[in-house]
């Protein structure tokens, strides 16, 4: 007989081990959320290539690339392009309906109603109004489409921000430029596909996360170049050496990159390391050139207020957008500090004075794209998160400013296919809540995508065995009336 024990296994051994299996494919399926980017590791497609290199979207494009001039905390609808003569002569009235609707604050602080703070007037062959607070872009009224009937999901700034850049009203989704990289990557290889310029005087309202890559491969997230002195650091060689040396070095790296690669397949973030470094080292050819507004000519310069006090911040990031897309680039955003249009108090001063920081350069931006012939080709975007309420609300002990506004705001878009001198949507007499024409953030965003040859539907990116999209399972809707 032997010396060792006769295994017996029970009907409770047997279950237990089962239990380490379940458990171990389930640990696996975790894992392979991570490492395989969001792909199943048992072969499920890869509908997108995980680069940058460009690539063709579902159907022609008007658009090839995006500037979308973010303006946060809400400009005013009613202040600004949504003029409403029945609110003006309510000016100093109570609201006549229910006060519970109205903004995002108690109904104590709610006050009386407040009416259009800037006198309007009529532009271009369109007659499209605007206030007197946009002189320069009133100008280019005919190049510009109005929406008037935009609306969201949340009243407060974080949400409503993350909201109108990835979708959802939570942290951690990609955002609109992340998603138009990932679906058609960039046609400069030597500079980053998805550009972020924020203001000298701070980040925007939650900070990075207005450009972040989400559950996508770090490799699609905003690359923010810095507002003062060189946009980049380092961008020189610290010393000099033969080009066949360089090339040679930079061949060499690309190998042993290959070989670390190989040996640690499915690491999304060692992708996006080793091609953030390959970026960098040919961003040394060619970023210096793209970055220099001083190559500018005097009057192009003046054109954007490049040199006058108040303009010359917004102006110099407005500038380099166009010399950005001009040179491949896909997506540039230009962000404020904070949230400069979040007047809950003082808001004609307040918002007059982000005008003056922002008008003339925006349309110097409008007028130099159609200039070099990129306006067509190059989709601009204007708006914040949300609008403004048509009353007043209580802060400190005056009433001066409007609350937020989840029901109605204002943004508008020009080029890339969009018809020009057209307002579109209605809001009620008051401007506070959409009547006619509504658009939500969903069909902004497929309206977006689709002019940049990108079906909303077929932009998916496949996690956990549930197919993502920046615009939801609710299917959106393309604005077609403002195509042109």
């Amino acid at each position: 007989m032997s010396d060792f024990p006769t295994l017996q296994t029970s009907r409770r051994d047997f279950f237990a081990r089962t239990s380490d299996g379940l458990m171990g494919a389930a640990l696996t399926h975790l894992l392979s959320s991570d490492f395989f980017g969001g792909q199943s590791a048992l072969g499920s497609d890869v509908s997108v290539p995980l680069d940058l290199k460009s690539r063709q979207g579902h159907h022609p494009a008007r658009a090839k690339s995006v500037i979308q001039l973010f303006m946060n905390g809400g400009p005013s609808q009613m202040d600004l392009f949504d003029p409403k003569p029945v609110l003006n002569r309510m000016d100093g009235k109570p609201f006549p309906g229910n006060v519970e609707e109205i903004g995002n604050q108690s109904t104590a602080g709610i006050g009386v109603m407040m009416g259009g703070q800037y006198n309007f007037s009529r532009h271009g062959q369109s007659g499209m109004w605007m206030a007197d607070v946009l002189p320069h872009t009133a100008k280019m009224a005919d190049d510009i489409c109005l929406i008037n009937s935009m609306w969201t999901d949340h009243p407060n700034h974080d949400n409503a921000l993350y909201k109108i850049h990835s979708g959802r009203l939570f942290m951690g989704y990609p955002t609109l430029g992340a998603w138009t990289v990932y679906g058609l990557g960039s046609e400069n290889q030597n500079l980053p596909a998805y550009v972020v310029l924020n203001d000298e005087l701070g980040l925007p309202k939650n900070g990075t996360r207005n450009w972040t890559s989400g559950f996508l491969p770090p490799t699609f997230q905003g690359t923010r170049l810095r507002p003062t002195g060189s946009p980049i650091l380092n961008l020189k060689p610290q010393f000099e050496q033969p080009s066949a040396v360089t090339e040679s070095a930079r061949g060499l790296l690309n190998r042993l990159d290959e070989i670390h690669k190989k040996d640690r397949p499915y690491q999304p973030e060692l992708d996006a390391r080793i091609e953030t470094y390959g970026l960098a080292a040919r961003m040394q050819l060619s970023a210096g050139e793209a970055l220099d507004i001083g190559r500018e000519k005097p009057h192009t310069l003046e054109m954007y207020g490049v040199g006058e006090s108040t303009t010359d911040s917004y102006g110099r990031r407005c500038l380099l957008a166009r010399r950005l897309v001009e040179r491949g680039v896909r997506f540039v955003q230009i962000f404020l500090e904070e949230q400069p249009w979040d007047s809950h108090v003082d808001l004609g001063p307040n918002h007059r004075a982000i005008c003056e920081r922002t008008d003339k350069p925006v349309a110097g931006l409008l007028r130099d794209l159609k200039q070099r012939g990129l306006l067509d080709s190059t989709l601009v975007i204007w708006g914040g998160e949300f609008g403004r309420t048509p009353t007043t609300q209580k802060s400190g002990d005056v009433y001066t400013g409007r609350d937020h506004n989840m029901q109605a705001f204002t943004s508008w878009m020009a080029g890339g296919g969009i018809k020009g001198g057209l307002s579109y949507g209605q809001t009620d007499e008051f401007g506070h809540a959409v009547v006619e024409n509504p658009v939500s953030v969903h069909d902004f965003h497929a309206t977006i995508l689709h002019q940049l040859g990108l079906h909303h539907e077929k932009l998916y990116f496949n996690r956990s065995g549930l197919e993502e999209r920046l615009t939801g399972i609710e299917p959106p809707r393309v604005v077609k009336e403002i195509l042109a």
